[in-house]
């Protein structure tokens, strides 16, 4: 297991993004959290299995109906002990 920080740019909020992610985690068994960011974007801490990862990703990438994605960074980050998957802030 890896935990990841994901910083997505777009237009990700006010559109549903963080339930969606929160979806996306709950079906791949994800843990983490998901929030918004004062700069527009959406911050993600996600504990997942390497082979789990690109799947993960994409399905954010994609995003709900009205969302655009434009970048998503990308960091490992020091694992953190997370239960289940929510959404803070």
């Amino acid at each position: 297991m890896q935990t990841l920080c994901y910083i997505v740019r777009g237009k990700v909020q006010g559109v549903g993004f963080r339930y969606f992610v929160h979806g996306v985690a709950q079906t791949m068994g994800v843990a983490g959290t998901v929030e918004n960011l004062s700069d527009g974007s959406v911050r993600i801490y996600a504990c997942l299995d390497e082979a789990d990862q690109a799947t993960f990703k994409a399905r954010v990438a994609a995003g709900p109906p009205l969302s655009r994605v434009d970048e998503i960074e990308e960091r490992k980050v020091q694992a953190h002990a997370f239960e289940g998957f929510r959404i803070v802030g």
